[in-house]
């Protein structure tokens, strides 16, 4: 497929057909534009068009349930979906049934001509269907929330990986929703039928890991009764979730490593080895490489959990989706009993105001507790403010000079626990290369990592803004994302 291609747009608000068409004539391409799914499907029927842009939702059907019809009469045709109804139930959706890619609305309209470019030069049959055989519908519940940049990033993940088995490695604060992204990655996968096993290394003492995992034979040691059927035997057919490997000890991380190279299991005290038949996904919150660079986890370890990395984004840098989780669990709360209740606005204000440092989880607890404790319907800034007093550090008086006030106070802490023992030299360099490096990895992170966008935002030249990331270590994955 070259330039000059023909695209079909179905999407019923004019201003975005309209948008569309011109940025895509303006790279050379003929446009062709409807407001509804009958026109583009007889387009379809006809022969036209080399790529599908399409509405999920339009006023005589929906763009999702076309897709498995396009997909019949024309496997090779490349469909790019968007919508405004942008959850992980949609993502997961468009996947399954088809679709090369998945965009939000509101999206960036460089990221969509970019997907139509990467189609043109490298044209590719869109990914099989997996799993298409009522999964999603099974599993509508899962409490993944929000509609913020952050989480369309990992339902667009979570929907890549629909059928697969595919080794990942979710990275995230406590508190993030680790373990609710491997339900839904097992939830969506072709082992949706079997177990869910999950594991946390930080919760079992040094000596029982492996007993744990693997299981054991009757009289493998003092104390060994009865067989054991670990981790790994519960999972057959199924998902082991191995949340925390960043607590496993290193000789456990050996066995570990040993099982997923040959993909076989022998129990603590056995003689037989047993298939491990099952799917790896593992999650933390520390930082694997550093770990790495201490001698603490495993390189080729590293290597074998990490072939998709998930980054789950602190509640800090969602704070647009704070309303909607609030909405949830006092819809959960009520579910369960309690009495229904509201927020003012003024007091999801102060909530979004805080720091969040237990991210979702803090937040579901302080929620409950609002619900419990507060007698009237509508809970409001009072309340919070009581809440939100018992939690909270008690903090400095807010100073105006804002950012140098905060590095000011941090040098004061660090001249003072150092004394005479400061560093002979480079002291200037080291406290710009700690402001630095935040600062370019969060504006990596704020602009999707598209490098134009970021050295446009901190006013550098994008040569300059590569020098920094390589001078700085900032690490990036495989898709150039900083870790």
């Amino acid at each position: 497929m070259s330039a000059g291609a023909t695209i079909l747009v179905a999407d019923d608000d004019r201003s975005v057909r309209t948008v569309l068409s011109r940025a895509l004539a303006h790279r050379g391409h003929r446009v062709r534009a409807t407001g509804n799914a009958a026109t583009l499907w007889r387009w379809v029927e006809n022969g036209d068009g080399d790529i599908v842009i399409t509405d999920v939702i339009m006023p005589d059907g929906s763009g999702l349930d076309l897709l498995p019809r396009i997909k019949r009469l024309r496997p090779e045709l490349p469909i790019i979906v968007m919508s405004a109804h942008s959850t992980l139930m949609t993502a997961v959706k468009a996947a399954e049934r088809g679709a090369y890619e998945y965009l939000p609305k509101p999206f960036d309209l460089d990221d969509l001509v970019g997907v139509v470019q990467r189609l043109l030069a490298a044209p590719r049959p869109a990914p099989e269907a997996g799993g298409a055989d009522g999964a999603g519908d099974e599993v509508e519940g899962l409490p993944l929330i929000g509609r913020s940049a952050a989480m369309q990033d990992i339902y667009r993940i979570i929907a890549r990986l629909t059928g697969t088995d595919l080794t990942a490695l979710i990275v995230g604060e406590s508190g993030t929703g680790k373990e609710l992204v491997a339900r839904a990655l097992h939830a969506y996968s072709k082992r949706r039928h079997g177990p869910f096993v999950a594991i946390n290394m930080a919760a079992i003492p040094r000596e029982l890991i492996e007993s744990e995992l693997f299981g054991h034979e009757k009289g493998a040691f003092t104390g060994a009764n009865a067989r054991h059927a670990g981790r790994f035997e519960q999972a057959q057919g199924g998902t082991l979730f191995l949340d925390e490997i960043g607590d496993m000890p290193l000789e456990a991380q050996t066995r570990l490593l040993r099982v997923l190279q040959q993909g076989e299991f022998t129990p603590v005290g056995g003689r037989q080895s047993a298939r491990a038949d099952v799917r790896i996904i593992a999650a933390t919150h520390r930082n694997l490489r550093e770990y790495v660079n201490q001698g603490l986890f495993r390189e080729d370890l590293y290597y074998r959990i990490n072939v998709v990395p998930i980054r789950l984004p602190p509640l800090r840098r969602r704070r647009e989706d704070l309303p909607l989780l609030v909405r949830h669990f006092l819809a959960a709360a009520q579910a369960e009993g309690l009495p229904p209740k509201t927020l003012t606005a003024e007091a999801l204000d102060r909530l979004a105001a805080h720091s969040w440092p237990g991210n979702v989880r803090e937040l579901e607890n302080l929620v409950r507790r609002l619900v419990v404790l507060c007698p009237e319907d509508t809970i409001d800034v009072r309340a919070v403010e009581a809440e939100l007093a018992e939690i909270e550090p008690d903090l400095p008086a807010r100073d105006d000079r804002g950012l140098s006030a905060s590095i000011e106070r941090h040098l004061e802490t660090y001249f003072a626990a150092h004394g005479g023992g400061l560093p002979a030299s480079g002291l200037y360099e080291r406290v710009l290369r700690e402001i630095e490096r935040p600062l370019i990895a969060l504006t990596l992170a704020a602009t999707r990592n598209n490098q134009i966008k970021a050295a446009r935002v901190l006013g550098i030249n994008r040569n300059t803004l590569r020098k920094k990331i390589r001078a700085l270590g900032i690490p990036l994955d495989r898709e150039g994302r900083p870790w």
